[in-house]
């Protein structure tokens, strides 16, 4: 963090125009000559004022210049040819080139889609076919002709024969069923054909919403025998982009059309739309459902409740109850109360008497829902709050979510179209010739193309890519696979390898493409810079150079005074009785172990002694006492009654701390005075020569 701070102190001495060529020599340091421009530029960016004080140029100068110095300097070091720099610099580098790596504009598009769209809730049911993000075109097509010929059937257009024929045909090519087959195993086929066959069946025997009576027989979904495809109430950057998309885009009753996810692909129901109900906080008391609950054990929690309801209306107090009787031991010691929750987080019946509340406050009567009995308080509910205000939260948000890559799609197309990018997928097939199972068994050799040569596969305007870096490429994707379609494999690759050389190719052009990129890299180099070299002139020498910290005290030791101490034993007695027998002893000159000794024989609670070093001032019994001697009288604690005896072993007069005692405090002085003696060091070396006439025109 410290070079982070440093780095971004150093904005203010960075390069951030090109000179002109009416840009002046405004200084020269150590022989070096600094334009205008430059000097010029990094003083407006820290100094806001509208009136240029010439006073306040002369000094920024001053500044300006030792900084230029203690870079020169690194540089001379050859701090920057360091591979632990490089690599620094080169991770500040991916983290500012991230945000310069996606489209801007799509990036805001998406976050006021997402804020517009959390104004509304859609309440909507699913049928899910798998189909993984890495499947080859033929099961992706035979996945997505299952999930249309089942998307027609809801809307009441049942498939024909031909159409059933031509799935059969799809799915037994399909890469997981002739793997099936060939391991006699026709399970996977019989239950997908059969999905598609009997939807006339399926169909017929649905009632009046075909939906739900046609999810449980073809959706691959784990949950959809208990919920028939019914997903509930949810709002934006709750499910899938794709699936959230389509859900606002269907109007309340009608059915969407086949909607591809990272999960697979979807048919939508859309129920209902309503505006978005807020977030809301609640307590609840519960009482649970035994496990396997019969008739009886719900009547008994049904009484329960009441009984418990009963007592909050007759005056007991929600917070009391729910402490004493809830059966939701997570939440009982918290008065019931739960995380804030948004719809479509618990069950319907318990949401919906939740915002049901009207004010907080409010409390509801006993709610059931499938794990027992609830009484709900409303504590917090809060609405949607401004754009501006969810901004930073949306863009995290979006920024994890899988829509964000909508930001990459739309600069891998601008930056394609704008640098002229080719591809030659015939030259890219070579590679075909020398791909064999070895692939599949992670032991294929990217050499194996080396007698292809290297045939031109993608260009822009100035840089090409040929064959061998593909099959580079395509050794670092292999993995042991079972057997599966090469051609398939290395086309899937070759996207990726595109998408990977085209953002690269963007990345590559930043520094000449983006200025401002430039700078702040450059601020973030001179800033590591200047740590490093600080660091080993400064902060570490001050710590490993033992005998000149040594030095440095004993030259300065009289800046390290100890003020008037006392050192104080204070026998703290139970009572005054105990305090006289004490004194008694003090008085006959014993020691503090034959004082304690003797007197807790009968009880270890009768005296205790501290022996603590007291600056003059900091223990108000001994304003008046600062002598050698037994304290006169006894001093009464009044936080706990027990009777001090007070004894001022010696006084001690302002001396030097130690070394040690000080150590903090002389190590920082003696990186002040290193910095001062490198700070002359530098300016003998780099001598500064300021044109004067040109400094004045900064106005």
């Amino acid at each position: 963090m410290m070079k982070i701070s440093i780095a971004v102190l150093c904005t203010a001495f960075t390069v951030s125009v090109l000179a002109q060529t009416t840009d002046p020599v405004i200084m020269t340091i150590g022989g070096k000559s600094v334009n205008k421009s430059e000097f010029e530029s990094v003083y407006r960016k820290n100094n806001s004022k509208t009136v240029t004080d010439p006073k306040s140029v002369k000094e920024y100068a001053d500044l300006f210049s030792l900084f230029k110095m203690k870079v020169y300097e690194a540089e001379s070091m050859g701090l920057d040819t360091v591979g632990s720099f490089k690599t620094e610099l080169a991770g500040y580098r991916r983290q500012l080139a991230t945000p310069y790596l996606t489209d801007k504009n799509t990036n805001e598009n998406l976050i006021t889609e997402a804020y517009e769209r959390m104004k509304w809730e859609i309440k909507s049911s699913h049928i899910l076919i798998r189909c993984s993000e890495i499947e080859f075109p033929k099961d992706t097509l035979e996945s997505w002709t299952r999930a249309t010929l089942i998307r027609n059937a809801i809307v009441g257009k049942l498939p024909t024969a031909a159409q059933i024929a031509e799935y059969d045909k799809l799915l037994k090519n399909s890469t997981i069923v002739k793997s099936d087959f060939a391991k006699k195993d026709s399970g996977m086929y019989k239950s997908k054909l059969n999905s598609v066959k009997n939807l006339a069946e399926y169909y017929k025997n649905a009632g009046a919403d075909k939906f739900p009576g046609i999810a449980p027989k073809t959706s691959d979904d784990p949950s959809v025998p208990d919920n028939k495809g019914d997903l509930g109430y949810y709002s934006a950057l709750d499910l899938a982009y794709p699936y959230e998309t389509a859900m606002y885009n269907t109007k309340p009753g009608e059915v969407s059309h086949v909607v591809r996810s990272k999960y697979g692909y979807h048919i939508i129901k859309v129920y209902d739309k309503r505006p978005y109900r807020g977030e809301i906080t609640v307590a609840h008391i519960m009482v649970k459902f035994p496990k396997d609950a019969t008739d009886t054990d719900k009547k008994n929690a049904k009484t329960k409740i009441d009984e418990l309801a009963a007592k909050i209306k007759a005056g007991e107090k929600f917070d009391d109850v729910a402490r004493s009787h809830s059966e939701d031991k997570q939440t009982s010691d918290r008065a019931g109360q739960l995380a804030p929750f948004k719809s479509g987080k618990l069950p319907k019946d318990f949401e919906d008497a939740a915002f049901g509340l009207k004010k907080d406050g409010d409390i509801s009567d006993p709610v059931m829902t499938t794990y027992g009995w609830h009484i709900i308080k409303r504590i917090e509910l809060k609405g949607l709050a401004p754009l501006e205000q969810m901004k930073p939260e949306l863009k995290a948000r979006v920024a994890r979510d899988s829509r964000s890559q909508m930001g990459r799609v739309a600069l891998i197309a601008r930056v394609k179209k704008e640098n002229g990018f080719k591809q030659n997928l015939a030259n890219r097939d070579e590679i075909m010739k020398v791909l064999d199972t070895t692939y599949l068994t992670a032991t294929w050799k990217a050499s194996n193309a080396a007698k292809l040569g290297n045939k031109e596969i993608i260009s822009f305007k100035d840089k090409t890519y040929g064959l061998q870096d593909f099959a580079k490429f395509f050794e670092q994707q292999m993995v042991y696979r079972s057997p599966t379609d090469l051609y398939g494999l290395m086309g899937q690759a070759y996207e990726k390898w595109v998408e990977e050389m085209v953002v690269s190719y963007e990345d590559a052009q930043l520094e000449n493409t983006r200025p401002e990129f430039k700078n702040l890299l450059h601020e973030y180099r001179d800033g590591i810079l200047l740590f490093d070299l600080t660091d080993q002139k400064v902060w570490s020498k001050a710590v490993k150079d033992t005998a000149g910290l040594r030095s440095f005290y004993e030259k300065n030791k009289n800046n390290y005074l100890w003020d008037d101490r006392a050192d104080v034993t204070t026998y703290r007695c139970l009572d005054s009785k105990i305090s006289a027998e004490v004194r008694k002893m003090l008085a006959k000159g014993k020691s503090e172990k034959e004082i304690t000794d003797a007197i807790n024989k009968t009880s270890q609670l009768n005296v205790t002694v501290e022996n603590v070093m007291y600056l003059k001032n900091e223990n108000k019994n001994l304003n008046e006492n600062w002598k050698k001697g037994v304290v006169a009288n006894d001093i009464k604690d009044e936080k706990d009654g027990k009777m001090l005896v007070i004894v001022v072993n010696k006084v001690l007069p302002k001396s030097p701390k130690t070394l040690n005692e000080a150590k903090g405090l002389i190590t920082a002085d003696f990186q002040v005075s290193l910095e001062k003696e490198w700070i002359a060091y530098l300016k003998n070396k780099y001598p500064v020569k300021i044109n004067e006439d040109v400094l004045n025109t900064i106005k």
